[in-house]
């Protein structure tokens, strides 16, 4: 049966741990219930995932996709004799033949390198073919797409690469970054690259690309199973409110050792437990730190989080601390697990006022500078310190905060963009 109408994603997606691979999930199952009936997310081999590195989730820990999403990881192509770029060959090949059939189609990639690359690629290609294209294409910058590939090359003066990414990304339809603050940091590096070689690719950028904050499934962290939460914290020996909660990537610029250094100094630690739970390429320095730290046998670190899990722990914590720092290869330009926090509830959300943070939280958030342990230690103190009318204050304004992010109205929102290219007239001539 020929489909009507098609989204496809392209996206690191799970087991990666991310939030945007989350934001995925929760664009195709929004899609669905927008009426489209062929729903394809595209995306890597799990060998090729674990063999990067990248933090993943257990396997057996991933949430099935609803009936309509197909999951598609293409393999590789060629052999060893082509030393790099087989597996987004692989991709692009496929998006290559989801395109020319002439479905309706839209699609749209998470992070711009690679994946809006192979778009840009696909779509050139299929066009070339003569067979019937009908795609409309939505990029969406996060950043570490900057951070991670664009500065680094603006700084290394390497300007073909950056011209790449930024020529691919401006070429789709849809030009969307994931908050106020990664728009203007690509609008600034794009200008250093226009101040040293004479382009104009900060113009283009501050005219086409506009805001689409992450889209989170709401209603999964709202009204939570109560006796399912006490099931999770059985099998974890936690129990509600007895301990402060960091939940995501184990990464340098999350602050987790600052936290660490924090609780340990903390009153709060003389009554509750630390739990960072994650995975990410500073596991083993930061369990080396905890092991070292007066509070040691206070904190537990937990590896194996799933996707049912991880709301319970968020609705039951004391409180929950994000400390992210501004960092050369990371600067969080959203937050999307302070979102989920805020929706499941429990005690109030620590964190800074770095990158996309602020956007994320609004003022419901008890914020600190960065990298200040002291400022972490006493804001715990001041959390255990409330009583429960003031922390059910705080709770509450955050939930009405986090509801703006629910995947259904987020995906609303890019179709209005995607329908506002579509009826833009084809210049003539």
């Amino acid at each position: 049966m020929v489909p009507n109408r098609r989204l496809v994603i392209v996206v690191r997606a799970d087991p990666v741990i991310c939030g945007h691979s989350g934001e995925a999930r929760n664009l195709a199952e929004a899609a669905l219930q927008r009426g489209f009936d062929d729903v394809r997310i595209v995306t890597w081999p799990i060998d090729r995932l674990q063999a990067t590195g990248l933090p993943l989730k257990p396997l057996d820990g991933v949430l099935p996709y609803s009936p309509g999403i197909t999951v598609e990881r293409p393999e590789p192509v060629g052999d060893y004799k082509v030393p790099d770029g087989r597996w987004l060959a692989g991709i692009t090949g496929r998006l290559v033949e989801l395109f020319t059939d002439g479905v309706p189609t839209v699609a749209m990639s998470l992070y711009l390198s690679p994946h809006s690359l192979a778009v840009a690629d696909a779509v050139h290609v299929a066009r070339r073919t003569g067979l019937p294209v009908n795609v409309t294409t939505v990029a969406e910058a996060v950043g570490s797409d900057v951070t991670n590939v664009v500065r680094a090359c603006v700084e290394k003066d390497e300007f073909g690469a950056a011209a790449h990414v930024l020529s691919s990304y401006l070429e789709h339809d849809v030009c969307l970054a994931v908050s106020d603050y990664t728009r203007e940091l690509i609008i600034a590096e794009a200008a250093a690259i226009d101040a040293k070689h004479g382009t104009t690719f900060a113009a283009q950028c501050r005219e086409r690309v506009t805001v689409s904050y992450p889209a989170i499934d709401v209603g999964s962290y709202l009204d939570l199973d109560a006796a399912e939460t006490s099931r999770v914290l059985d099998s974890r020996g936690l129990t509600a409110d007895g301990y402060v909660l960091f939940l995501s990537r184990l990464a340098h610029a999350k602050g987790v050792d600052d936290l660490i250094a924090g609780f340990a100094t903390s009153r709060a630690a003389d009554s509750l437990r630390l739990v960072i739970a994650g995975n990410g390429p500073d596991a083993g320095r930061l369990q080396e730190l905890a092991a070292a730290s007066s509070a040691a046998d206070r904190i537990v670190f937990f590896d194996d989080v799933d996707d049912d899990e991880k709301a319970h722990l968020m609705a039951a914590s004391a409180a929950y601390v994000l400390p992210s720092k501004p960092r050369p290869e990371f600067v969080e330009t959203f937050g999307i697990a302070l979102a989920e926090k805020m929706l499941a509830g429990g005690g109030p959300i620590i964190t800074t006022d770095t990158g996309g943070i602020g956007e994320a939280v609004g003022d419901t958030a008890l914020i600190v500078p960065v990298e200040s342990p002291s400022s972490i230690a006493a804001s715990l103190d001041r959390i255990l310190a409330m009583s429960p009318e003031e922390r059910a204050g705080w709770e509450t304004r955050a939930r009405l905060h986090a509801l703006q992010f629910d995947r259904g109205a987020v995906l609303d929102a890019i179709l209005d963009r995607v329908a506002r290219v579509l009826r833009v007239p084809t210049p003539v001539g």
